[in-house]
């Protein structure tokens, strides 16, 4: 056994000394351009056998084992499908696609990314569900796919993610309820759903959200009373509920439930009452929306 072990060992020397062990990177890489519009794949041209892998556009390998870790192409007017073998890059934690023209679904194969940390596919013109296979991406600090064409409702799956930090979902055609699993997230600091589909009331446990300073609901079909657990999250800096059905009065002692905010945009609702004389007690607001609500009063 012992002489195995040593042999295998020597094998992988010999295959890192001559450069085999990014095979399998450089042939999911070639897929993927494979699949990139005939006419947006210029800015990949460094991506042929004359250039070492680590080497080319937007590719980082790591150091020792010179494995690629890091995807960042966002921004290049890329076109096409994303390819399954995006998949295939096991040792990848940040994946960058954002700000190009892909098409299609996201690959379930992406789930087989679990060293990932970082997702980011925003802006482009993605449609399709959310693949549950994200679940898998057990290490995820970030996921952004806002500015798609997303529907479907978003996978209950989700709730295993329990590193993320940031999950924005804004500007797609998501449906159904805001995902109970969210206070569970207890490490999420940026929640956005804006511009969707989504309706009902907000799930109480968001109370345990404490950490969150970015909050955007804005443009869905939530209705009730002003969400009572919002008020509790008192490290909230910015706070989006535009442009749904909340109705009932506010608090009066909004402003010092709320000392942080910087940004608070509650038009387009059916708010009635008094407007509370407690907001000038947020010293730091900057943006203040309250239009198209039936509510009275003001300060001085």
């Amino acid at each position: 056994m012992r002489v195995f072990l040593l042999l295998s060992l020597n094998a992988l020397m010999l295959l890192e000394a001559y450069g085999f062990t990014d095979e399998s990177d450089r042939q999911a890489l070639f897929e993927f351009k494979s699949q990139v519009s005939l006419g947006k794949r210029a800015v990949l041209s460094s991506w042929d056998n004359t250039v070492h892998v680590c080497n080319w556009t937007g590719v980082t390998c790591g150091r020792k084992h010179k494995r690629v870790t890091r995807l960042e192409l966002g921004g290049l007017q890329l076109g096409g499908m994303i390819s399954p073998s995006i998949g295939n890059l096991s040792f990848l934690i940040w994946l960058n696609l954002s700000g190009n023209s892909f098409v299609g679904t996201i690959p379930h194969e992406v789930g087989n990314l679990f060293r990932l940390e970082h997702l980011d596919m925003n802006f482009n013109y993605i449609k399709g569900d959310i693949p549950a296979s994200l679940a898998n991406c057990s290490r995820l600090l970030e996921l952004q796919i806002n500015s798609n064409h997303l529907g479907g409702c978003v996978p209950s799956e989700l709730g295993s993610l329990t590193k993320l930090v940031t999950l924005d979902l804004y500007g797609n055609n998501l449906k159904g309820k805001l995902p109970d699993f969210l206070g569970n997230l207890t490490s999420l600091k940026e929640v956005g759903f804006g511009g969707n589909n989504i309706e009902g009331r907000i799930p109480d446990n968001i109370v345990r959200l404490t950490r969150m300073v970015y909050l955007d609901l804005s443009r869905n079909n939530f209705l009730g009373v002003f969400p009572p657990p919002i008020y509790n999250l008192s490290s909230l800096y910015v706070l989006n509920i535009f442009g749904n059905s909340f109705s009932g009065s506010l608090r009066a002692d909004f402003g010092n439930l709320l000392p942080n905010l910087q940004r608070l945009f509650i038009g387009r609702n059916h708010f009635t009452g008094a407007i509370p004389t407690t907001l000038p007690n947020i010293s730091n607001l900057q943006m203040l929306g309250m239009e198209y609500n039936n509510l009275t009063g003001g300060w001085s």
